[in-house]
């Protein structure tokens, strides 16, 4: 039986970063368990990629969620990354922290149970910018030598710039940085990307601890369970083509599964509400109700037109236009081969511009739907806006379908179902309705296709909601960290879980709340600070 100090499970985004700051600075060795495949594979690498896969791959894993009846008995996919890397490998590369305030608020819920240990802006901050190499930026926000790159689009389509213009036609104002002094206002996104190629958080932290004797990284690695004894965590049970496998752990297991599959893990272990685990015929190790419940998800929900002419990505991946763009991309480092394919954002507020933002647009060239939206749509050249309710107050759970490790499990988002979501989400949509309405865009536009132009009602708007609301890849909150009296509570404010000892939780699972924004940026930090945590260099 193989023996290690650390054994982290998940190679996502946290789960990787954790790992190689574990074998770089604690002398000890780390094992990590991804279930998923290899990250080096030329679509995955180069920033467009995704687009090609986020409908169907290996490379990813398809949740269904339980049928949501708020939403009329819908059922929609939450995809997530099946590879290492995780998420960073497998999405769209936006580069964004939040707001300091989100991380203020993590601070204020722990402060007085924390120990010290503060989880302030302040506080986070310097695991940002350590971990940052930027193309552009060079302050007290940004750091310019980290190894994940982060870099301005390599290439702007001329419809994302007329996005940007017609946006702020409506008073909004320019902002040229997401992650600066505010978060208001519309322009372009950075990337964890560089000339043409991914930073993901398996190339940025792993690739180069691959030849460190002390870091053994197993792929195809299926948890079955976090060995529990006499309150301790021991060991992972664990599972790959070659058979069942025990491993040992002298100091601490960190599980970065995800935010999905933590909790399950976690409750297969015999960690969580003891009536559920009975339920599935588990021994119960930790009561702890809050496992599973929390779920958090930034909503979704797009605005489609067609085009009036030939503007966009439309039809630039195939034919003797990708052959093009790849001979333009190998001969000159240049081109749509090094975008992301979305380029553009905004934050605002509609109903008051000057608080902080409530919603967070994505401007992407082409007509795109989810593969489970099920409507006909004829391809074209066209534009897709996506508006995103930041700070949602719906919550969903995640249950276990069985005691089979195999078994998805059972998750129920319950994304809008909060009436205020519903009417901030209205309100995005009808002020990305006046955009596309507007100079430069409206004079370059045919028509909308989603919602129905010619139903304008606040029902119809709410009825196209529900029709089309789906997740932003974000799932968070489902083992969050929390004040000793809060019974939900499954961590303490050093991501340790409540009630056993030498185990860790370190993946977006961990938050009390999401941040404003995506959350690739946020799970790295987190597996960072995790390892500060373990090793002692935050008291």
């Amino acid at each position: 039986m193989s023996t290690f100090d650390y054994i982290v499970i998940g190679g996502g985004s946290a789960g990787c970063v954790a790992a190689a700051r574990l074998v770089t600075d604690s002398g000890g060795t780390v094992l990590l368990l991804e279930a998923g495949h290899s990250n080096r594979h030329p679509l995955l690498d180069m920033p467009p990629g995704i687009f090609k896969m986020i409908n169907g791959s290996k490379f990813m894993r398809y949740h269904r969620t339980t049928p949501q009846a708020h939403l009329d008995g819908r059922v929609h996919d939450i995809p997530q990354g099946n590879v290492l890397g995780g998420g960073s490998s497998v999405n769209a590369q936006v580069y964004m922290r939040g707001r300091p305030d989100d991380y203020d608020q993590w601070n204020e819920i722990l402060r007085g149970n924390n120990d010290g240990v503060g989880w302030g802006w302040k506080d986070v901050l310097p695991h940002f910018t350590r971990m940052e190499g930027n193309n552009r930026l060079a302050n007290d926000l940004h750091g310019v030598g980290g190894p994940l790159h982060v870099s301005d689009p390599g290439h702007i389509d001329e419809m994302s710039r007329w996005f940007v213009q017609s946006v702020q036609s409506l008073g909004e104002p320019f902002n040229p940085d997401f992650n600066g002094p505010t978060q208001r206002g519309v322009g372009f996104y950075q990337f964890t990307n560089r000339k043409g190629k991914r930073s993901s958080a398996a190339y940025a932290f792993i690739s180069p601890q691959l030849k460190n004797p002390r870091l053994t990284v197993a792929l195809g690695a299926h948890v079955d369970k976090i060995i529990i004894e006499n309150g301790r965590a021991v060991g992972v049970a664990y599972r790959d083509k070659a058979g069942a496998h025990e491993v040992r752990v002298k100091r601490e297991v960190v599980l970065a599964a995800g935010a999905l599959v933590t909790p399950k893990v976690l409750m297969l272990s015999g960690i969580g509400p003891a009536d559920h685990l009975t339920e599935h015929g588990i021994e119960v190790k930790a009561d702890l109700a809050g496992v599973g419940q929390n779920l958090i998800d930034h909503p979704e929900v797009p605005i489609t037109a067609y085009a009036d002419g030939p503007y966009g990505y439309y039809k630039q991946g195939d034919g003797w236009r990708m052959i093009r763009n790849g001979v333009q991309f190998k001969m000159f480092g240049s081109g749509p081969v090094t975008s992301a394919g979305v380029e553009a954002g905004a934050f605002v507020n509609p109903d008051d511009p000057e608080a902080p933002p409530s919603i967070q647009a994505f401007c992407v060239p082409i007509v795109y739907l989810d593969r489970d939206a099920q409507v006909e749509m004829k391809d074209g050249y066209g534009i897709t806006i996506t508006t995103v309710v930041v700070k949602p107050k719906s919550r969903g759970d995640v249950r276990l379908a069985s005691s089979n490790p195999d078994d998805m499990p059972l998750v129920s988002p319950n994304l809008l179902k909060d009436p205020a979501d519903m009417a901030a989400m209205v309100s995005g949509q009808r002020f990305f309705l006046r955009a596309m309405a507007a100079e430069p865009l409206a004079g370059r536009l045919k028509t909308v296709v989603v919602p129905d132009p010619n139903a304008a009602s606040d029902a119809a708007l709410i009825a196209h909601c529900k029709r089309f609301v789906k997740t932003n890849y974000h799932p968070a909150g489902t083992a969050k960290m929390g004040a000793d009296g809060d019974k939900m509570a499954v961590l303490d404010a050093h991501l340790r879980v409540r009630g056993i000892s030498g185990l860790r939780v370190c993946d977006m699972s961990a938050v009390p709340d999401i941040n404003a924004g995506n959350t690739n940026a946020p799970a790295m930090m987190l597996g960072d600070r995790c390892a500060d945590l373990i090793m002692g260099q935050i008291r």
